[in-house]
């Protein structure tokens, strides 16, 4: 699971500072190391990118879109190994075609969407149980496809991270004024010309790949999460749409430098750890008086 262990002796008759002393030697040391050093990097690259894209998400009521996403994802993995290829290869196509046919599907039929994305959810996650049970032996293990393996990040996945975050700054960057009103209000959208289907399309497309390269650091079980929580802090520290945005992405990746360090300090499996603090963030803005006046 991304567990950080890096052991160095200390006497058992130290005083309290020295182990103190000694512990935050160890994390220095262990974060010297060029895995970890990825692994931190990795974390603020995809913490700033949940964080930006799920600050459209919670608003256009995807929350439970972008955990089917996730979950997807197992099915997209068995299918690679199945195949013999690489699992990170085939799950970023996986997640960009599975967003579009399950966009499909819900502009399509008049079943209840909730009702809809559970289906596809469940379904999507048996059917890759099953597809995995045919592998004798996965080396990569279960518990790093649920829970994530950060450590695990490796060069190539920090370069299409910063490409992927580019891509997405640059995106809502460009069509900022046509997203917010998308996301406020889209009957006006469309009445002002906005290209509804494209530009949705286009974010769906982006939360996918999004979804797919956080998927190795944090998990299945945790992506959801980690989109929606900061998108939910932030939105009770600001209703200014910008503000709102830029908190959120910063929040992502605040958290992941946090949960990362204290990962380290306590030995702690790193995604669970980061998730954990997006929740104290979150139980953070809940006190904040100005939280509560702009909570709806």
């Amino acid at each position: 699971m991304g567990r950080i262990s890096f052991a160095i002796a200390t006497p058992v008759n130290f005083p309290t500072i020295m182990t103190i002393e000694a512990e935050f030697t160890r994390v220095i040391q262990l974060f010297q190391l060029p895995f970890m050093q990825r692994a931190l990097m990795g974390g603020v690259l995809t913490g700033a990118m949940g964080g930006l894209l799920g600050s459209f998400t919670i608003l256009r009521q995807l929350s439970f879109f972008s955990d089917v996403l996730g979950h997807s994802a197992l099915l997209g993995i068995s299918i690679g190994l199945l195949l013999g290829f690489n699992p990170s290869w085939v799950l970023l196509p996986f997640s960009v075609i599975f967003a579009l046919v399950v966009t499909y599907f819900l502009e399509r039929t008049h079943l209840w969407t909730d009702a809809l994305l559970n289906i596809i959810y469940s379904s999507s996650l048996a059917v890759g149980i099953i597809l995995l049970s045919f592998r004798d032996k996965y080396q990569g293990g279960i518990t790093h496809l649920l829970f994530g393996d950060i450590l695990a990040v490796q060069t190539t996945d920090l370069i299409f991270s910063v490409v992927l975050l580019g891509v997405c700054a640059g995106f809502i960057g460009l069509t900022l004024r046509s997203q917010i009103l998308l996301t406020l209000h889209e009957p006006m959208a469309i009445a002002r010309g906005v290209s509804v289907s494209a530009q949705r399309t286009a974010f769906i497309v982006l939360l996918a790949l999004v979804v797919g390269i956080s998927i190795k650091a944090i998990g299945v079980l945790l992506i959801s999460a980690f989109v929606v929580i900061p998108a939910c802090a932030a939105r009770l520290l600001s209703r200014k749409f910008t503000n709102y945005i830029l908190i959120s992405a910063g929040l992502g990746a605040v958290s992941a430098v946090i949960g990362m360090l204290l990962s380290a300090l306590f030995d702690l499996p790193s995604g669970p750890s980061i998730v954990a603090v997006q929740l104290g963030i979150f139980l953070l803005t809940l006190l904040i008086p100005t939280a509560r006046v702009l909570a709806p």
